[in-house]
């Protein structure tokens, strides 16, 4: 990656733009602020509720204990930036032995681009003109960046052709098989999968490589039926190489891997077929970087396959009560603005008053209106106005969104690094 570009961003000047923020560290660079290790607890150091915070600590355990994973199976791993869309992260996954980046749209594989990542997987069927031709484009000017995507179809095949006309480099497809009937793309049968191989075969612009699917498409899936389908995705593999669809391909790429089955990606891919030419088994899971409190946290693999490890929730909200209406309800200031909402509300964890932490006993999230959390109090709730309230979020694409600049914290509450996202 672009390390300059990478510095460039501890140069922006922090101001309204960013939440949360202390209001008096208004013109001072990001880099400066950071250097200054303010506590978001500390009196006087001017952190503002609702802040969202990342644990420097958590953030590094999960960022370590998926590189070994990845290793231990033998896996390439490509983890999916669509989640943090975070520059600095990328670097960081990069260093952890990710082979590149996974991306689900134009715009972001710019991104990534404009930080020097140099291995891109976008999983998605590209055919869009313009981002096609400024694809090409990156390729002809660095030979070291590396691009595949999907192809789904014989039209997607033809449009990518012609808005590829007389491009320099061929693009690198994989076709995407589709997880089942109901499912979301992804080509539905082994048929219309020739179909889309022969189709690219004839087209001068691009290059079969391999083969990719989501797992976490599969209808009602439990494990059977996962591995199911990522059987027959190696298989897949495995008869367009007989057909010699791969002959022009270096390496063959076979990828899955979301968030939920990497265990059953693992155990399928290790009894992977010899094929013509090296697999690259690529895994693609992105949300494990902050895992969660929520959805995350109960359909991860870890909890299946206890004795590889356990990720930990690095995001923890801040917000502050700002009205005790009535003994059984009380609302804290943050909303559908700040806090991921989609899958399930947020929880209230503990409760900060006078320098005191302590669990939020009898306090639960009912509701979110755009700036405000609803809070239901039991009778053993210990819960006053000015009272911070640290609450855990469920679904981490829908968290990192909300936030432009994100302080990163060690346990006691200093930060020590600030995350800009680009969504």
């Amino acid at each position: 990656m672009s390390t300059e570009a990478l510095a460039r961003l501890a140069e922006e000047r922090v101001d309204h733009r960013f939440k949360g923020l202390p209001p008096d560290a208004a013109g001072l660079t990001v880099g400066e602020l950071a250097a200054q290790r303010r506590n978001l607890f500390r009196e006087g150091d001017g952190f503002t509720t609702p802040v969202l915070v990342l644990s420097a600590e958590r953030l590094e355990h999960n960022l370590a204990l998926m590189e070994a994973y990845a290793a231990r199976h033998g896996l390439a791993f490509a983890p999916h930036g669509k989640t943090s869309m975070a520059p600095q992260l990328f670097h960081r996954q990069l260093r952890h032995g990710a082979w590149g980046i996974t991306l689900a749209v134009p715009h972001q594989v710019r991104v990534a681009r404009a930080f020097g990542v140099r291995r891109v997987f976008l999983a998605n069927e590209l055919t869009d003109p313009a981002a096609l031709r400024w694809t090409a484009a990156e390729l002809a000017a660095d030979p070291e960046f590396r691009f595949v995507c999907y192809v789904d179809s014989v039209r997607g095949v033809e449009l990518m052709d012609a808005a590829l006309a007389g491009a320099a480099r061929p693009v690198d497809v994989v076709i995407e098989l589709g997880a089942g009937e109901g499912a979301r793309t992804g080509v539905r049968t082994e048929a219309e999968a020739a179909a889309v191989a022969a189709a690219v075969a004839a087209a001068p612009t691009l290059r079969l490589v391999g083969v990719a699917g989501y797992e976490g498409e599969v209808p009602r899936p439990d494990p059977e039926r996962v591995r199911s389908y990522l059987r027959r995705l190696v298989a897949l593999a495995a008869d367009l190489d007989r057909s010699g669809r791969f002959d022009r391909a270096g390496e063959i790429v076979v990828s899955a891997g979301g968030s939920a089955w990497f265990d059953a990606v693992a155990d399928v891919f290790a009894d992977m077929p010899e094929l013509s030419a090296p697999v690259l088994k690529l895994l693609r899971s992105g949300a494990y970087v902050s895992h969660d409190d929520g959805h995350y946290r109960r359909l991860t693999p870890f909890t299946r396959v206890p004795e590889e490890g356990a990720l930990e929730p690095a995001f923890r909200l801040w917000a502050q009560v700002v009205s005790r209406p009535a003994p059984g309800q009380a609302f804290a200031n943050a909303g559908k603005r700040d806090a991921a909402h989609d899958l399930d509300l947020p929880t209230a964890q503990v409760v900060r008053r006078n320098g005191e932490e302590r669990p939020a006993a009898g306090v639960t999230v009912t509701g979110l209106s755009d700036q405000h959390t609803w809070l239901r109090t039991d009778p053993e709730a210990d819960l006053e106005v000015g009272d911070w309230i640290g609450f855990g979020l469920s679904h981490p694409c829908t968290v990192f969104d909300k936030w432009q600049l994100i302080p990163v914290a060690e346990a006691d509450g200093t930060v020590v690094d600030y995350i800009r996202t680009f969504f």
